[in-house]
C-alpha cells in the first residue's frame, strides 16, 4: 500500500515517523528555510496542522517566535465564521505557507491564496516532501518559492539522509 506515491515501508516506517517521532526535527529544518522576518506561519488543516503547530512551538523555543495559523477550507459556519485560526497577525505581515506533501500545488496555493486575500505578504511555501507532480511554472507564475527537505525520489531512493537547501 502507497500513500500519496510514497512506498509502503517508506510511508509507514519513514514520514509517517515523522509526526510520530521527528516531528521536531522536521520543525528544526523547516525554522532553517523560514525568513528572519516572517510573522506566522500557516497551513490548510489537516495535513499542516502537526507541522505548522510544531514550528511555531520550535520557533519559541529558539527565541525567533512565529504565530501559527490554521486554514479552514471553508469558512467556520458560526460564532466567529472565520476561515483562519490562531492571532492573525498585523495586515502587510509575512507569512510562510507549510505542506507536509507538496503533490499539484493546489492546497499550498488555496492557503497562499486565503492569506493573501487577508492582507498577509506569502513568499514562500516550505514542504517536507516536494512530489513534483505540478506545472513547470506554478510557483512562479504566483510569485512564490518553493522550498523543500525532500523530494519523492529522494525518499524512493533511499536518500533520507539528504536534505535540500
Amino acid at each position: 500500500q502507497a500513500h500519496a506515491g510514497i512506498p509502503d515501508p517508506l510511508w509507514s516506517r519513514g514520514l509517517g515517523d515523522v509526526y510520530k517521532r521527528q516531528l521536531y526535527y522536521c520543525a528544526s529544518l523547516i525554522l532553517d528555510r523560514i525568513d528572519k522576518d516572517i510573522s506566522a506561519v500557516a497551513g490548510l488543516t489537516l495535513g499542516a496542522d502537526p507541522l505548522v503547530s510544531a514550528v511555531a512551538m520550535h520557533s519559541f523555543q529558539t527565541w525567533r517566535p512565529l504565530d501559527a495559523l490554521i486554514i479552514r477550507k471553508k469558512p467556520k459556519g458560526h460564532g466567529t465564521l472565520s476561515q483562519v485560526e490562531g492571532p492573525l497577525p498585523p495586515e502587510g505581515s509575512k507569512i510562510t505557507v507549510l505542506e507536509d506533501v507538496t503533490t499539484t500545488g493546489a492546497s499550498a496555493l488555496y492557503a497562499v491564496d486565503i492569506c493573501r486575500e487577508l492582507g498577509y505578504n506569502v513568499e514562500r511555501v516550505v514542504t517536507i516532501v516536494d512530489r513534483k507532480n505540478y506545472e513547470p511554472f506554478l510557483w512562479h507564475d504566483h510569485d512564490l518559492e518553493l522550498k523543500s527537505l525532500f523530494t519523492l525520489d529522494d525518499i524512493k531512493s533511499g536518500n533520507q539522509a539528504h536534505v535540500r537547501t
